[in-house]
This record gives structure tokens, C-alpha cells and sequence, in this order.
């Protein structure tokens, strides 16, 4: 930092992840989120069962050309790289707002825009999460710099009082795109609207431009509406019910805010702690309306978190509160308190490096540890194209799994073939390649990771209409072993299934 200007040195730190993003890339297989908005590309759509269109949008253009996993995670490491422009802009434009807002001792000891920008993206490149996020597309990865974008257009309308026509513009269109990245986008949308409503003059609803950016968004999301009014609006029920979760315990609150910790890690709360205690010396509405770019979603994922919840589906507040965190840090480094932000700086970026290398080893399989969550990672390349080859080789009518968190990396890798999902929840797959019709002869992949028993005469499935659903008959024709550096991870069996029947209601 002393032979280099902060800009620099911010810049570097991202190419450096970048690259290290770019190498994992092409060294593991799809995950199960990212086969299935990958499968959203080759199944084109106005808007899908459980998200709005654009994660399968985005990648259209690469997926329409190749099928390599490092090629097509060339988007979400993109939007990482936009992501993190993004913090760096929005701690700027932070910077300038508190300037322009004070002139007194704690305005003048505040450290340059750049340093405070540097600090807000070693915020974010020290979060373990967010490295997720660069290498496996999800709709966070969309929304995150579309909310940055946003709040980055909130600051300037605090700073200026005023917008251009361009600039409603420009808040239209990302409103409306983040609109189609994920149904979350509202949170943002509700935190933009805090910042209009607290602002002390609300000259922006008698501006042509605000409405024009209303119509601008509508016009964006009108697939989405399109697609749910032809669909029975299955994807707003489905979301509703999904957000609910289970019966709520506190239990899961807690385990919630735990991984929180562990997910974005510490440095980035300290930064924000150490930047609110201070918050006094510049317009108080003015930042509590921007921080609300973090509180709302984040109270709302927390509260819903007792009924069950993801720990990334918090990652935009998370962004949209580094810039904070690092003029709070950049603050704390200025009047000499580096030890601990150094110390933490380096323990993160250390469990960030020990995360990619566990990775990359495949995980530990011991019997202390009942499931390893890395085998899910390998070895659905080579089940997929083995039963693509089974299912042909027996003239199978397509390939079929009892979980859809099964079926999408089969149905990617085993592509076109179709893939049938036999339980009875609605989802995606019902809508691609519809029921299992019955006397039906298909091949069962079953995975030892999550293992079914399967679904004879004697052990029949559920329906989604009340009936009970079998196999005649089922014959296992082969089994294939995952292993990586010399351990076993996991196992593939496939087995020949026939005559699809009703056995009866459910009593």
C-alpha cells in the first residue's frame, strides 16, 4: 500500500482472484444450481417454476456454443469482477457524500476515496461465500451488482438532489433487471424507496422521470408476469411457500446467524460496527436510508431463517454493506489499529485458500464424518454420460431420478435424453419433460450420496394426485465408483425399470 496507490492495489487483488476463480473453474463439475440454470439456457423461456429468467438468459449465448464448465462459468466470474467494481464505486461515492455533508474533525481524518474503496473490496475478497459465488452462477450472482448499481444511483440522488433524464433511465433499467434476476429484488427496490421517502424533499414523485423509470421496470419484468398469469402463477406460490419454510424454531436463527459469520466472515462486521459508531458526524437519515440496502434483507432472510433458509441468499446486503464496512476499517487504519485488520484480513483469506484446496482434494470420507458435502461435486459427468449410454443401449424412454436435485446434473450431462422425477412435488422438470407416462420403461440412477430405495410393487411412490406409482420390475445393469486421490467418494448404481403402473391411493 505504500509503494502503490490504493486503486492499484485494489485492482490487483481482484485479477489475483480472478485467476484463482478461473483455475477452479475448470476443475470441478457442475453443482446442482448451477446444471440447473444451466438447463434453464437450453430451455429457453419467458420466465421458469422457481426463478425468473435472466440466470438462464445470461448464459445463453456461451452454452449455445460449448458444454465446458470453465468456459460457461466465465459469466459468474464476470459479474464477480462487476461486483466487486461495483463495491469499489459505490465506498467512492459513499466517500464524497459524507464530504460534502461535513467539514468538522471527523470529516477532515477521514482517509482518501481510494484507500476506503481498496478496504471495502478486501471486505469482499476475504468473505468466503462470495468465492462461491464467482465460480458457480446462481441469481445472487445477477442481483449483487444490480443492487450495487442501484444504491450507487440512491447515493447520487442524495448527493444531487436531482436526476437527469438519463439517469432515471439507467434506474429503470436496473430495477427491471434485477426484477428478472431474482424475486428477492424487491428488498432492493423497498431499500431505493427509503431513500426517496426519507430524503427531506420529495420532489421525485412530481418528476416525469421517476414514473418513466416505473414504466421502464414494469416493461422488464413484464415476461415474468406473462409467463406466471399462463402458468397459474405456480412460481409466486412456489416462492411464497419456499420463503415460509417448515415450522419455525429458534434453533435455526441461530444456526443462521452463525453461518453468517463464518460465511462473510468478521472483518467486514467490525468495519461496519466501527463505521455506524461513527455515523453521527454526516447526515443520520441519509445513511440509515442507505444502510437499509443491507437491513432489509437481511432482517427479513433472518427472521424467515427459523423456518429454514440458505445461507448466499443474503450475499447482495452483504455487498451493498462492504462499502460501509470499509470506510469504517480504512478509518481504523488510519489512526494505527492495523494489527487486527491485518491479522484478520490474513486468517480469512487463509480459510478462503484452505476452502479452494479442500475442494479441490475431494473432500474427507471417515467414518466421524457421516456425509462429505464435497463428493457432491464429482463424478455426475461420468453418470450422466454413462447412463445416456444405458438408456440408449436398452432403448430406454429416458432416464429417471427420485429427487430433482438428482435429475439436473444427470439431465445436463445425459443431454437431450429426459429426465423424469419421481416424487410428488411440482417442480422445473414437470414442466420440461412432464409425468413419467405410465407402462413407461426408464433407467433408475440412483446415488449413494442420497440413496432411495426403489420403487417396486412392494415399496411403492407417492403421487401428486393421491395415487401410488411402481416399476414392475427392476433390474440392476451396472455400477461405477467415484474416486478421487485414491479415496472413494461416492457410487452410481443404474438399474432397467419397467412398466410404470398405479398401484392404488394413498391410504
Amino acid at each position: 500500500m505504500r509503494q502503490y496507490p490504493p486503486s492499484a492495489w485494489a485492482i490487483f487483488s481482484i485479477l489475483i482472484a480472478a485467476l484463482v476463480h478461473f483455475g477452479l473453474g475448470f476443475a470441478i463439475e457442475f453443482s446442482v444450481d448451477e446444471a440447473h440454470y444451466a438447463l434453464y439456457a437450453q430451455h429457453l423461456a419467458f420466465s421458469y417454476f422457481d426463478h425468473p429468467p435472466l440466470v438462464g438468459w445470461i448464459q445463453w449465448p456461451l452454452i449455445s456454443l460449448t458444454s465446458n464448465e470453465g468456459i460457461i462459468r466465465l459469466v459468474p466470474e464476470l459479474l464477480w469482477v462487476l461486483s466487486c467494481y461495483g463495491v469499489f464505486l459505490v465506498s467512492k461515492e459513499l466517500h464524497r457524500l459524507i464530504q460534502g455533508r461535513n467539514a468538522g474533525y471527523l470529516t477532515s481524518a477521514l482517509p482518501s476515496a481510494n484507500t476506503c474503496a481498496l478496504m471495502s473490496v478486501l471486505c469482499i475478497i476475504a468473505a468466503p461465500l462470495p468465492h462461491v459465488l464467482a465460480i458457480g452462477l446462481l441469481p445472487d450472482s445477477i442481483l449483487i451488482p444490480l443492487s450495487l448499481g442501484i444504491m450507487l444511483m440512491s447515493i447520487r440522488w442524495i448527493r444531487k438532489d436531482t436526476y437527469a433524464a438519463s439517469d432515471w433511465i439507467v434506474l429503470g433499467i436496473l430495477l427491471g433487471l434485477a426484477g428478472l434476476s431474482k424475486y428477492t429484488a424487491c428488498f432492493t427496490a423497498l431499500a431505493l424507496l427509503i431513500v426517496f421517502l426519507l430524503h427531506p424533499r420529495k420532489t421525485w414523485i412530481r418528476q416525469g422521470g421517476f414514473w418513466l423509470a416505473l414504466l421502464i421496470a414494469l416493461i422488464l419484468i413484464s415476461p415474468v408476469l406473462y409467463w406466471n398469469m399462463t402458468h397459474d402463477w405456480i412460481s409466486f406460490r412456489y416462492q411464497i411457500a419456499h420463503g415460509g419454510g417448515s415450522s419455525w424454531a429458534w434453533r435455526r436463527v441461530a444456526a443462521f446467524l452463525g453461518l453468517q459469520v463464518l460465511c462473510f466472515g468478521p472483518l467486514i462486521i467490525i468495519g461496519a460496527f466501527l463505521f455506524c459508531k461513527d455515523c453521527l458526524y454526516t447526515s443520520r437519515r441519509s445513511m440509515i436510508a442507505l444502510l437499509s440496502f443491507f437491513v432489509i434483507p437481511f432482517v427479513i432472510f433472518a427472521a424467515l431463517s427459523g423456518g429454514g433458509g440458505l445461507p448466499h441468499w443474503t450475499s447482495p446486503a452483504w455487498f451493498c454493506l462492504a462499502p460501509f464496512s470499509g470506510i469504517g476499517l480504512a478509518k481504523a487504519w488510519s489512526i494505527r489499529h492495523r494489527f487486527w485488520i491485518k491479522f484478520l484480513l490474513i486468517l480469512q483469506i487463509t480459510l478462503c485458500l484452505m476452502g479452494f484446496v479442500y475442494v479441490l482434494s475431494g473432500g474427507i470420507n471417515t467414518a466421524a464424518i457421516k456425509s462429505n458435502p464435497i463428493a457432491d461435486l464429482y463424478g455426475w459427468k461420468l453418470a450422466g454420460q454413462k447412463a445416456a449410454e444405458l438408456a440408449r443401449a436398452n432403448q430406454a424412454q429416458g432416464i429417471a431420478v427420485q429427487n430433482w436435485t438428482l435429475g439436473s446434473r444427470i439431465a445436463w450431462y445425459a443431454h437431450p435424453l429426459p429426465i423424469f422425477i419421481l416424487d410428488q412435488r411440482q417442480d422445473q422438470f414437470d414442466l420440461w419433460f412432464g409425468e413419467l407416462p405410465l407402462g413407461s420403461s426408464v433407467l433408475l440412477v440412483n446415488w449413494t450420496g442420497m440413496p432411495f430405495n426403489q420403487p417396486t410393487l412392494d415399496k411403492p411412490i407417492d403421487g401428486p394426485s393421491g395415487e401410488k406409482f411402481a416399476f414392475g420390475e427392476c433390474k440392476p445393469i451396472e455400477q461405477i465408483a467415484i474416486e478421487r486421490f485414491g479415496q472413494n467418494l461416492s457410487s452410481f448404481e443404474f438399474s432397467l425399470c419397467s412398466h410404470w403402473q398405479k398401484t392404488g391411493l394413498r391410504q
